[in-house]
Parts: structure tokens; C-alpha cells; sequence
């Protein structure tokens, strides 16, 4: 087994000799010579004379070599009590049909195909038909609302629209259609049809001339074949979450994402041809283009697309029903919801019903993971747990523990170490690097690895004034963090989660670490609010766990001292208010901008990727009381 500081190493001193090694995971319909093309520095393209497709690389590859009959994607719907499988051979025969009914409606290369689909196996069929005709798509979140869509709409200026009847929650059923409808109204741009799969739970009504019915439409397709498209040439493209006037959208290209999420599969995930990969996600965030469907494909795995909750459906043990009905080697999903699970059932007593003897790794990311939640679950599973930190903007991990590698040992807090193709370095303000322990900006030295954003659609300027302008030849994460003297890389938030306490600043992951550490405390969160004296004081929010009765006033004395025990009394937590539940988007991240604005006497627009509206009303009063 090769050693990560090798091959991490060998990736930034000769990122040409490793990413053409690791390209060779591909197959090509032209192989590239030229690797990393610097030509329009700082902005790089890898791989920029190769050709390819990546539903090629995902589906016909395995089933010409022999894997048509292993399964490709396994669906499991708790909420609509429906579960169903797809060999790859029966996979690759829906999405080349796909393809063809998206190729009748006049969808071409380098067309875009907006896919505004709940957790069903149509939005992943959907997304590769439109890799295989080297379409673009770009996928909206489920149920995001109609002004959201219609701005997605307007920038990417889709030929179709792809959507379903409706998407189901725990207890509502959200209608689409109607959605879609007043998306379209509202735009300028009109595309030329919306290809509606009809769900049992509702059925749309139907525009003539412009709507089609997939099943229908299925049942007259032509299959299409694979179309060759550069390495260059975009894949989908992705608006970042929580934008407000003109979306960012997020641009992949075809061949760096296909050879950096192959190498991931193995060499982070440990996970290989047969086994099986769940990533706990939604496909309208980039861990579920990532690792729902795109590299578990590539790398020849079985892929679950699970439309369901951790906790809810039916109860706290869902994970672990997944985990052992399928044979799960490997799960990925976000800190959130093992802090749901762990509130619900803090003993963990619902495991022991299930066989877990074919999962090896949990690997969590998306909000940062606390000590607490790392330990609970460490405890409770047996198996190596892994924080790893990446973003929307780089598509796989900046920082992990790789398991197919030489695993390390852990700490509490960290993400462990950069990946390789990752070289990354903690800057202050003024663009100078800081010594190990000391906080600051994470920045990425360039050129990023293959698989990070190629451009923001549309728009070449706002991608060098919002990532690369900072500090010439690098990249700016907008998280801040620190290095320990033995190489770990502490991720303690976003820049703005940093706040200033009378000249001392403070991280509030730092706070929120103390916090969560409290035995009766679920989750957390801290926000910065002004103070006329301090400039900014911290404020904490916490979620007890299931069950704990304590007076509320007295937890939040112990915590308030806690944290004045372990950071000083500088820190000035003076008040801790326990809720009922923190705000969330739909992916998991707690609504902190959201909750300063509003302890300041500021109202901001809410997103529409709120995932429950009601925690946030419900703080209101509670944020602006003094």
C-alpha cells in the first residue's frame, strides 16, 4: 500500500506524471497529451486535448466488460413504501432510451437540460442521458420555490425542462408541476418543452404542445449512443445554494470530474467494483451528483438513491436498516443527521436489531463535525469514522483520512489531511502564511486538482473576483482553519462564522465544540451579535437530546461556565437559550447568517432551501430578546 505523504507529494511536485496516471482509470475516445494546460493561467484546464463521454465511462464500459448483470443503483422509498434496483445493463437501457427522447425534443450537444427532480431514480437516469449526449444539465433542488427556479432558468437557459409530478416529505406531498408553471411564467426564457414523470402520490396537468409524459415518451424512444465531447466541455453545471440576484453557477467539466471521482472511489473511500456506496444526499447537491451518481458509477459500484429522512421514516433506525438490507460497505452523509439520530436515540439501542457485518467506514461532511457526534459515533458503529471537508466548488474532498491509502489516526475536529492534487495553506488577512496553530484563511495554492469548478456559467469575471483574486495563485475557500504540528488540518468554519470580542477574535466552531460536549446537548450553534461595548458577543443556541428533562435554566449555567473553563473569560458567552430545532437548508447547514441578521435587528430574505421554516419563525423572538 503506497503511503499518503508519497503520493500526496508526488501529486504537487509532478501534478503532470500522477493525473495522467490517474487518467488512464478513463476510458477515452481520444487519449490527452496535454494534462494541464496553463495557457490562460491562473485559469487551468486538465486533460484539454482528451475526448470522451462520461455516461460511457459510467454505464457501456462495464457492461461490455462483462458487469451488465451486477447491480448499478438500488432505490429505496420509505416515504412512498417503494423500492426497486437496476442492474447496469437495465440501467444503461433507460438512460440510452432517455437520451433518445431527449435527442426527439432537439437536445444537442452543449444544449442545457435544467432537471428539477425529487430522490427518484428518473432525476439520475435523467442526468446521465444528458452526459451521454454531452448535454449540460443543471439540477434543481426539489421543490425549491418558483422565483428560485425561474432564476436558474433564465441563467442557464435550458432547451427542456425535466421534472416530476411531485416530491414527497415525511408527511406533505409537494406538487412540482404548479411550481414549474409559474417558474416559466416569469421568465424570459421559455424552453421548448417539460418532460413530466407522473407520480401516483399526484398527477400534473399537462400543457399540450410543451409538456410530454415520460413514460409515453419512453415507450416510442430510440435509444441514443454515447457522443463524444471534449475533456473541457461542460458536464452540468451547479447554483450555489443561498444566492440572492443572479445565481453562481457552478461549471464541471467532463474529463477532470470523471478521472478525480474514479481515483476518489478507491484511494479515499476505499470502496471498489461490487461493493456498495450510499451517499445519504439529495441529487440537487453536490454530494449527490458526485456520489450518488456519478462515481460510484465510474468506479463500477452499487449506488443507493435513498428518499428518506434519519430520523421519521419510520424512526431513528432507518440508516441502519439500509445499512444491513443492502450490504452497505460505505456511507457518506452530512454530521446533521447523525445528530438527529443521536437525539432521538442517544443509547443507540435501535442498531442492535440490524446486521451490520458489511459496513466498514462512515464518512460525514458538510457542516463540521463535532467531537461530541464524532465520538457518539464512533462509539456506537465500530468503524472508522471520517470528517472530511469539501465544498460545491471543488466537487470531491480538499481534506480527508484515506482509507485506501494508509488510514491515520484520527482527532476530534479535524478532516485530518489535504488531498493529494490539494496543497493547501493558511494565509491571514494581509496574504501572508501563518505558523502551524495559528488561525487564518484556507487558500489552495494552484492549479486545483482535476474535478474543482472549470468557470462560473456565464460569467469568467465573477470566478477570478470570487475565488482567485485574493491572493495571487491561489484560491480562497472561505473557511477558515489552522494546521497542528503534526499536519492536521482543523477546519473551524466560514470566515464570516468569525467573530471580533473586543479585539479578540474568535472562531465559533470553537465555541460550539465546548458546547456540543455537554452530555445532554443534541446539537448546537453559535452566532456572533453586536454589542455596543464589545463589538460582538457570542450567543449560543442549543437542541437538547430526546429525553432530558433537566431545567433549561440550569443547563444553560453549565454551559455558559463550561465554555468560560475551557477558552477564558474573554470569550463573553453570557447567554445560552435552549430550542426545540436549529433553521436548516435542505442539506443540512444551519441557517447561521440567517439568525445573526436577525439578533441584529436585520430581516434578510429566507431561502427557499429552508428545510424548516417554522425553527426559524419560532427564534424570532427569542434572537431579539436582550
Amino acid at each position: 500500500m503506497s503511503t499518503y505523504k508519497d503520493v500526496w507529494e508526488r501529486s504537487i511536485n509532478d501534478p503532470v506524471g500522477f493525473w495522467g496516471e490517474a487518467a488512464k482509470g478513463i476510458d477515452w475516445y481520444r487519449e490527452p497529451t496535454v494534462i494541464l494546460d496553463d495557457t490562460t493561467a491562473p485559469i487551468y484546464h486538465w486533460f484539454s486535448d482528451g475526448m470522451l463521454n462520461t455516461c460511457f465511462n459510467a454505464l457501456d464500459r462495464h457492461v461490455e466488460n462483462g458487469l451488465g448483470d451486477q447491480l448499478a443503483l438500488i432505490y429505496d422509498s420509505p416515504v412512498t413504501d417503494t423500492k426497486s434496483t437496476y442492474t447496469y445493463h437495465q440501467l444503461l437501457d433507460e438512460v440510452a432510451h432517455f437520451a433518445g427522447v431527449l435527442k426527439a425534443l432537439g437536445v444537442e450537444k452543449g444544449d442545457r437540460v435544467v432537471i428539477y427532480m425529487p430522490m427518484i431514480p428518473q432525476a439520475a437516469i435523467a442526468m446521465l442521458a444528458c452526459a451521454r449526449l454531452g448535454a449540460v444539465h443543471s439540477v434543481v433542488f426539489g421543490g425549491f420555490a418558483a422565483h428560485e427556479l425561474a432564476l436558474r432558468i433564465e441563467d442557464a437557459q435550458p432547451k427542456i425542462v425535466v421534472s416530476a409530478s411531485c416530491g414527497i416529505e415525511v408527511n406533505r406531498i409537494i406538487e412540482y408541476k404548479p411550481l414549474i408553471d409559474a417558474a416559466l411564467d416569469e421568465s424570459t426564457h421559455k424552453p421548448t418543452h417539460c418532460v413530466i414523470f407522473q407520480r401516483p402520490q399526484a398527477t400534473s396537468s399537462m400543457m399540450p404542445g410543451r409538456d410530454v409524459d415520460w413514460v409515453e415518451a419512453m415507450d416510442r424512444s430510440t435509444p441514443a449512443e454515447c457522443v463524444p465531447v471534449a475533456a473541457t466541455d461542460p458536464l452540468y453545471i451547479l447554483y450555489t445554494s443561498g444566492t440572492t440576484g443572479r445565481p453562481k453557477g457552478v461549471v464541471r467539466d467532463n474529463g477532470g470530474h470523471a478521472v478525480a471521482l474514479h481515483w476518489s472511489m478507491s484511494h479515499i473511500y476505499d470502496t471498489h467494483p461490487g461493493e456498495v456506496f450510499w451517499a445519504a444526499s439529495d441529487v440537487g447537491w453536490v454530494v449527490g451528483h458526485s456520489y450518488i451518481v456519478y462515481a460510484p458509477l465510474l468506479a463500477g459500484c452499487t449506488t443507493v438513491l435513498y428518499e428518506g429522512k434519519p430520523v421519521g421514516t419510520p424512526d431513528a433506525g432507518a440508516y441502519w436498516r439500509e445499512i444491513s438490507e443492502y450490504g452497505v460497505k460505505t456511507l457518506f452523509t452530512a454530521p446533521t443527521g447523525f445528530r438527529a439520530i443521536k437525539r432521538e436515540d442517544p443509547s443507540g439501542a435501535l442498531l442492535a436489531q440490524y446486521d451490520m457485518s458489511k459496513f466498514r467506514y462512515l464518512f460525514l461532511a458538510g457542516e463540521r463535525l463535532d467531537p461530541e457526534t464524532y465520538s457518539w459515533a464512533s462509539d456506537l458503529l465500530g468503524v472508522p469514522v471520517i470528517d472530511h471537508w469539501w465544498q460545491t466548488e471543488t466537487g470531491w474532498p480538499i481534506a480527508s483520512n484515506h482509507m485506501g491509502l494508509d488510514p491515520m489516526e484520527a482527532k476530534a475536529g479535524s478532516p485530518t489531511v489535504p488531498v493529494p492534487g490539494f496543497d493547501v495553506r493558511i494565509f491571514d488577512e494581509t496574504g501572508e502564511e501563518v505558523e502551524t496553530g495559528k488561525e487564518g484563511l484556507i487558500m489552495i495554492r494552484t492549479p486545483l486538482p482535476p474535478g474543482c469548478m472549470a468557470q462560473v456559467w456565464g460569467d469568467d469575471d465573477k470566478f477570478f473576483d470570487a475565488y482567485l483574486s485574493h491572493s495571487p495563485g491561489y484560491y480562497l475557500t472561505g473557511d477558515g482553519g489552522h494546521f497542528d504540528e503534526d499536519g492536521y488540518l482543523f477546519v473551524m468554519g466560514r470566515v464570516d462564522d468569525v467573530i471580533n470580542v473586543a479585539g479578540h477574535r474568535l472562531s465559533t466552531g470553537e465555541v460550539e465544540e465546548i458546547l456540543s460536549s455537554h452530555p445532554d446537548v443534541a446539537e448546537c450553534a453559535v452566532i456572533g451579535v453586536v454589542d455596543d461595548l464589545k463589538g460582538q458577543v457570542p450567543r449560543g443556541l442549543v437542541v437538547l437530546k430526546a429525553g432530558v428533562d433537566r431545567d433549561h435554566e440550569v443547563i444553560a449555567a453549565e454551559l455558559v461556565q463550561r465554555v468560560r473553563d475551557q477558552l477564558g473569560a474573554v470569550v463573553c458567552l453570557r447567554q445560552v437559550d435552549v430550542i426545540s430545532a436549529l433553521p436548516k437548508t435542505r442539506s443540512g447547514k444551519v441557517l447561521r447568517k440567517n439568525m445573526r441578521s436577525i439578533a441584529d435587528g436585520v430581516d434578510i430574505p429566507v431561502p427557499s432551501t429552508i428545510d424548516n421554516p417554522a425553527a426559524l419563525e419560532a427564534l424570532r423572538p427569542i434572537l431579539r430578546s436582550v
